[in-house]
């Protein structure tokens, strides 16, 4: 039987930064504080594994929304002392964190061994130092390969954050970024397309046309090649785009850029009409005919289809199909896929297409 695993999101913002990044609209105070407590902590947990299953599952609480190792060392440890309980008791397996690169040092690092962190993620967003200067991070490419080395070296799993389409970014350079990440080889990932965020000032640089955000389709585009990268490189990408919440929608907080509810699923859907894509294009135009049968594992299906069937609708105007029927068979590996023409069949294995595909965009060698 499968574990289930839940995150239990505790969200620590982060007063006193000293970086004014363009994309953030956190507002600084003096004083390197946060207005979370033990008690909020606490009650988080509790109430969270109040809805939880009793049996086999896995629980992490997860620091999320500021940079925790930039806050005051005492607020730090009464706050990670809370999961440690937890953890101690079994009640939680993992504990995870998100900081800056230039917050990650010796001691740091020692403190949160004590506690018994599991996971560092780093807000990378870029490896080009121009996007980084430009972008108001305040640290360099430099300090992420050092603060990256470190991490693993004490034994924590790396988790790194990349955003696609900041100020002076290109599809270039958010390609070197991903395959910089590879060569890191974190333990997981998350991509992230710049959106507009109300108050902030990348809100008045798009406001005075100085910034102009990626479109849907420019983000879906250059993310499905990212996307690709690392599951070719076997790197768990734990996120691709931002958490919808009751502010994080357009015309509410997001302002402008490639915001869409189901990001993921835009990119999932677009990486595998290109798989299918490129093997029709590989098949002897006599075996293309008036239909299409398309297997796979019950997990992939909207994925084939695409969303409101744009995958569907695409093949059929590309390769003049008249019916395409996809079928689910659990039984399949999650990375198969099976089509079947008037007397051809084939099996596509994702990874294999996947190769093909990144090694005819020059972003893999052999």
């Amino acid at each position: 039987m499968t574990k289930g695993y839940y995150i239990i999101p505790i969200f620590v913002p982060h007063y006193g930064c000293p970086h004014d990044c363009v994309f953030c609209n956190q507002k600084r105070i003096t004083g390197l504080s946060t207005d979370v407590t033990e008690e909020y902590v606490y009650t988080t947990i509790i109430e969270h594994l109040k809805t939880f299953p009793e049996e086999n599952i896995t629980v992490e609480v997860a620091f999320y929304g500021g940079s925790f190792t930039g806050i005051d060392r005492d607020i730090q440890r009464k706050l990670i002392s809370v999961p440690l309980k937890f953890k101690e008791e079994g009640r939680i397996q993992g504990i995870r964190l998100s900081t800056r690169p230039d917050y990650i040092d010796h001691e740091i690092l020692n403190l949160l061994k004590e506690y018994k962190v599991d996971t560092i993620e780093l807000g990378v967003q870029s490896l080009n130092d121009d996007v980084l200067v430009k972008s108001g991070r305040g640290h360099n490419s430099q300090q992420v390969y050092m603060a990256s080395k470190l991490i693993k070296e004490y034994g924590f799993n790396l988790g790194l954050q990349m955003m696609l389409g900041l100020v002076g970014d290109s599809r270039e350079k958010s390609l070197y970024t991903a395959k910089e990440f590879v060569k890191l080889d974190p333990y997981c990932v998350r991509i992230y397309p710049t959106l507009v965020i109300k108050d902030t000032f990348l809100e008045k640089m798009y406001r005075r046309n100085i910034y102009k955000p990626l479109s849907l389709e420019e983000a879906v585009d250059i993310t499905t090649d990212i996307l690709m990268l690392f599951q070719y490189n076997d790197i768990d990408v734990i996120r691709v785009g931002l958490q919808p919440t009751e502010n994080i929608t357009l015309g509410r907080d997001v302002i402008a850029g490639p915001f869409h509810p189901s990001f993921r699923q835009l990119v999932e859907s677009n990486i595998m009409k290109i798989i299918l894509k490129e093997c029709l294009d590989e098949i002897h135009k006599d075996y293309i005919k008036d239909s299409l049968i398309i297997e796979v594992n019950g997990r992939n299906i909207s994925y084939i289809s695409g969303q409101k069937s744009s995958n569907i609708e695409y093949l059929k105007n590309t390769y003049g199909f008249k019916r395409i029927k996809i079928y689910s068979n659990n039984e399949m590996p999650p990375n198969i896929i099976k089509i079947t023409l008037r007397n051809y069949e084939k099996t596509i294995d994702k990874k294999s297409a996947i190769k093909k595909h990144l090694w005819r965009l020059k972003l893999i060698e052999g």
